[in-house]
């Protein structure tokens, strides 16, 4: 009986121990780049290596790039490829062990217009895009999808499936690694990516809820509560706190966005944080990309 007993306790101090050794799992700091034309390079941006930091490429679309129409599928890139090319993203992950790099589909517009996602048929559309995406992802060493449509011209139940099985393909195919949506409160928004969510949840790995779609005059006291409803929606998700550094709404860091995350931190539900973008935030400095990563560091 004592031997049984000092046994237990070997296996759990060397449980304990093994926990203790084992390297805490990298806070997650995400930033969209490239959509604006700034002239923005990865290479501008500050990198803390106690964070995993991912860059999402703003955007790819399935539409055409001259006199731009949609292609039901067919992906072509539409962010700054002349400073965020494929030679671009290789120095960028060679010089930094910690960083991996995105696409996002979609986005608000294409050439002073609204881009809509807008397939001709399921499968046809999830072909096309199978297809275009898979060039694009290899050619640039992508590592994961972001989906970030806004305006629709298809139900919600075909946007989940075209998306459900885009996602399907692409990651039983090991052309990616991770995938995330980009939502945000707007009724329609939401009929779209919930149906999306309840069906294929499974398969997305984190929601970069767009917290700044919300009004200018945002408390802190407010955004918690807009947090708490978010991952209530998205119930299991791993909902990553936002704010953005051009003119949109929401909590700004110079209004509290930092004290959230400190109370998100301390509940133990803060899972990463992501802006918009580093177009806007290359003028000031990165300041809040800095920020952002010390706090999410510490939180390890």
């Amino acid at each position: 009986m004592a031997s049984s007993n000092l046994l237990l306790l070997s296996l759990l101090l060397l449980q304990a121990l093994l926990t203790l050794l084992s390297p805490a799992s990298a806070a997650l700091f995400r930033e969209y780049i490239g959509a604006e034309f700034k002239g923005v390079r990865f290479s501008d941006v500050p990198i803390n290596p106690d964070v995993e930091f991912h860059f999402i490429l703003s955007f790819a679309i399935d539409y055409t790039t001259s006199s731009p129409s949609p292609t039901n599928g067919h992906f072509n890139v539409f962010w700054d490829s002349d400073n965020l090319s494929p030679s671009q993203v290789a120095a960028i992950k060679q010089s930094h062990s910690n960083v991996k790099v995105a696409l996002s589909l979609g986005g608000d517009s294409v050439d002073h217009g609204f881009a809509y996602f807008q397939p001709s048929s399921i499968d046809s559309w999830v072909d096309n895009a199978v297809d275009s995406l898979t060039g694009i992802i290899k050619q640039y060493n992508l590592d994961g999808i972001d989906i970030d449509y806004e305006h629709f011209q298809a139900d919600p139940d075909t946007f989940a499936e075209c998306i459900g099985q885009l996602l399907t393909r692409l990651k039983s195919n090991g052309v990616i690694s991770f995938a995330s949506i980009a939502p945000f409160d707007d009724d329609q928004v939401q009929s779209h990516y919930l149906a999306l969510w309840r069906k294929y949840g499974h398969l997305i790995d984190y929601v970069n809820f767009q917290f700044y779609a919300y009004d200018a005059s945002t408390t802190v006291s407010q955004f918690l509560s807009y947090f708490a409803e978010q991952s209530s929606n998205y119930n299991g998700g791993k909902v990553l706190a936002s704010f953005s550094t051009d003119a949109s709404g929401g909590l700004k860091p110079g209004n509290g966005f930092f004290r959230a995350c400190n109370t998100l931190k301390t509940q133990g539900n803060l899972h990463g944080i992501f802006v918009w973008s580093a177009d806007d935030s290359k003028s000031n400095g990165f300041r809040y990309e800095k920020q952002s990563q010390t706090l999410l560091a510490s939180a390890r």
